[in-house]
């Protein structure tokens, strides 16, 4: 990350947040304290800012400036919520189409992920302030610029999310292998929000026990499961496909 991408000192970060600066996460050497520190801290718990405990050497590596032991990362964009997306695209006269990432920590997968959805029309993606890729300069590179025009919201649970979305009329449906039916066998011509979990651990068990759906997508090779990113883009495009296919013909 370079260093204009970064916020050092806590004066400099409080100050930050109180302007209304985006802010994707804070690291803090694990021995911070200070006058300012109380001020520092009852900011963030009003935000959905991670706070992270990190080694002295961490942020000496990140940076040869005085970052008096705090550094704040800068989002590349400005975040948004599906509290105040969801209504606008119902307003619109659409159906909502919405994808939600749960633990994608991999930079190049969530840029490609986030082009696939760029191109199929998806309304918007959704990401968990903590445990999760953000959206910074390699990710926008990897979309190729997708990010730049795909809304992002982050929300502080994605828990919270699922059932939002639910209770605005939107059918949820996890990829997961764990699924008996495949993913062709849904109805996308309705709100609809996918799911998707990190390769390693997938969705999380309580997230799977919220959704609507359970869909997976088969494979005929002897590796089990597709790349996320690829993965997704099969799921958006069936989307794409069926409502396709109930539009007039021109």
């Amino acid at each position: 990350m370079k260093e204009n991408e970064m916020i050092f000192g806590t004066r400099a970060i409080i100050e930050a947040i109180r302007a209304g600066k985006e802010i994707d996460k804070i690291l803090l050497k694990k021995s911070f304290q200070g006058e300012l520190s109380h001020e520092l801290f009852q900011l963030v718990k009003n935000t959905n800012i991670p706070l992270q405990r990190v080694p002295q050497e961490k942020l000496d590596r990140l940076t040869r400036k005085n970052h008096q032991g705090a550094i704040a990362f800068i989002s590349a964009v400005t975040y948004q919520t599906i509290e105040a997306i969801v209504p606008g695209i119902y307003e619109a006269g659409k159906d909502p189409f919405l994808v939600l990432l749960d633990g994608i920590t991999d930079v190049r997968n969530f840029g490609a992920i986030a082009r696939s959805c760029e191109c199929a029309g998806v309304d918007a993606l959704v990401i968990p302030s903590h445990n999760s890729v953000s959206v910074n300069a390699d990710a926008i590179k990897t979309s190729a610029g997708a990010l730049h025009s795909l809304p992002v919201c982050k929300e502080s649970s994605i828990r919270n999310a699922i059932r939002f979305l639910k209770d605005s009329g939107i059918k949820v449906v996890a990829a997961t292998e764990k699924a008996a039916q495949e993913y062709t066998a849904v109805d996308y011509c309705v709100p609809v929000a996918f799911v998707l979990g990190s390769e390693d651990l997938g969705i999380a068990a309580e997230h799977l026990r919220q959704c609507d759906e359970l869909v997976r997508i088969p494979v005929a090779g002897t590796i089990a499961s597709l790349n996320v990113s690829a993965a997704t883009a099969v799921l958006v495009y069936e989307v794409v496909r069926q409502r396709s296919a109930i539009l007039p013909h021109r």
